[in-house]
């Protein structure tokens, strides 16, 4: 089985993205990540282009061990020589030089003919050679290049020296049949073509990056460039996760396969959305928050007979810990019932998980996301109509300057009231530490909101908060025009869910 060099770009081509500009600490900090992830070429910037990438280049290559280090260069000595300072340091350092070939490039922007641009890319690579064995050489716009002369420029780089030759769709132009067809073209054609790698560089402009690289493969490529999260200039480049996640799936397809460790996939991905502040949208592909999850009724069904039914992919190989059941509207009984399971609902009849479902299909048809809690409330609240255990009787708080908050609650504790007195640091902490110590719960106060309702000073104010007793969170809710009543009644609404729960849970035991 081939083994394809992963040649990253996040750090170079990625950072091209707009808005997505990283310091030198935020590259060095992905540039580790990336060792871990084992990509075999990391291009770590643009030396010429200011001190801050030379900087970051310099200090991947000095600090980073056991990975290629790679920098960009025009075709000119002052760029290859600044990349030949910024490398130096690496275990490997390779320069990375580009000029384009294409005859739209040639006329507007070079203002060159192809015998002085092929001229120039020889002299650049000779150049490079001075200070390492390593020189990768890029001709720019390949895919709008006329293929002869792709060939010539292709064949003369060889022979200056150029260890690895990248063909690549800088403007996401060519769709996968013609690129492998011209990788092909070029196999064939260059005489000297096994004394070097060809290599591949696909942006998205129509959504083919991705394709188009694993085309390329098939007919021969040997290095892919890629960036984590397709991020990259205009529609990004082709995405790394999704074409090591690609070879591996279908190997027998491809014969071929990366040295990426798979299970560092996800955190990569996570890392760089962070840093870049780059957001990764919910359907894309191996590392999307949807790319493991299923609502649909049918799709959920055959996922808990089979995991193979509807995932080509265990999501532990990119380091997700599992795939995951979204309760919705589209949710069928098979995953419901799976789901109470899971919170420990183990004693429920059938009836009673009807019942349960029932009640849950109307909400799934009110609310967008349907959470645990909710699913516990539907239990507690809507199945076993248990009266609550808890209820406020009375309360009285005093509090003000100079003096420590007061309360005195009274209780209805399954029926029988009982009362105490505690002190806090504010009115609401003073009534909390009376309740807890009346009720002697090990619930902790997790989140605690207010908000008005109504406006005034005489607004009804809502309270929520959550509680978490044993690994479980339920949320409690009341309001009043006292916002210290309103929090009593909002802790011992929480409470009675806990109980509740408690309770069910472990009748099942």
């Amino acid at each position: 089985m081939r083994i394809i060099k992963i040649f990253d770009t996040t750090l170079r081509d990625g950072e091209q993205s707009p808005g997505a500009t990283m310091n030198v600490e935020e590259k060095l900090q992905i540039a580790r990540q990336l060792a871990r992830l084992n990509v075999d070429i990391i291009e770590a910037g643009f030396p010429i282009t200011s001190q801050g990438d030379f900087e970051a280049v310099k200090r991947i290559a000095d600090e980073v061990r056991g990975v290629t280090v790679c920098g960009l260069a025009r075709a000119v000595d002052k760029d290859i020589d600044r990349v030949a300072e910024a490398v130096k340091g690496a275990d490997s350092g390779r320069i990375h030089i580009v000029i384009a070939t294409s005859d739209i490039h040639l006329k507007y922007k070079l203002k060159m003919d192809r015998e002085a641009v092929l001229a120039m890319a020889v002299k650049a690579v000779k150049h490079a050679r001075q200070y390492t064995d390593d020189v990768e050489f890029s001709a720019e716009d390949a895919t709008r290049s006329d293929w002869d002369y792709l060939c010539r420029v292709t064949e003369n780089v060889i022979k200056a020296g150029a260890a690895t030759v990248n063909i690549p769709d800088t403007v996401g132009y060519t769709i996968p049949q013609e690129y492998g067809e011209l990788i092909e073209y070029l196999m064939s054609r260059v005489p000297n073509i096994d004394k070097t790698v060809i290599s591949i560089h696909c942006h998205n402009d129509l959504g083919q990056a991705v394709a188009n690289s694993t085309a390329a493969i098939l007919k021969g490529a040997g290095q892919v460039e890629c960036t984590i999260n397709g991020i990259g200039e205009r529609a990004g480049n082709a995405s790394l996760e999704e074409i090591v996640m690609t070879l591996k799936t279908r190997p027998k397809y491809f014969n071929a396969d990366t040295r990426i460790n798979t299970r560092e996939i996800y955190k990569t991905s996570r890392m760089v959305s962070r840093i870049t502040g780059m957001t990764v949208q919910p359907n894309k592909a191996i590392v999307g928050d949807n790319a493991f999850a299923h609502e649909s009724g049918i799709h959920q069904d055959g996922f808990l007979k089979e995991r193979s039914t509807y995932e080509i992919l265990n999501p532990e190989e990119i380091g997700i810990p599992r795939s995951k059941l979204i309760l919705g509207k589209h949710s069928g009984r098979h995953a419901f019932k799976d789901r109470l399971s899971a919170l420990g609902f183990q004693s429920l009849t059938e009836e009673e998980i009807n019942k349960a479902f029932e009640r849950f299909k109307a909400l799934s048809d009110q609310k967008k996301h349907i959470f645990d809690e909710d699913i516990e409330t539907l239990i507690t609240d809507e199945i076993t109509k248990e009266s609550d255990v808890y209820s406020v009787a009375s309360l009285h708080v005093v509090s003000g300057t100079g003096q420590r908050p007061t309360a005195k609650i009274s209780l209805s504790i399954k029926g029988q009231i009982k009362e105490m007195e505690s002190t806090g640091d504010g009115p609401v902490d003073a009534v909390y530490n009376a309740i807890k110590e009346l009720t002697a719960t090990k619930s902790e106060l997790k989140k605690y909101e207010i908000k008005s309702i109504t406006g005034g000073t005489d607004a009804l104010g809502e309270v929520v908060v959550l509680l978490e007793e044993d690994d479980r969170v339920v949320r409690g809710s009341a309001s009043d025009p006292d916002i210290i009543a309103a929090s009593a009644k909002a802790y011992i609404n929480a409470l009675n869910k806990l109980t509740g729960i408690n309770r069910i849970v472990k009748k099942g035991v």
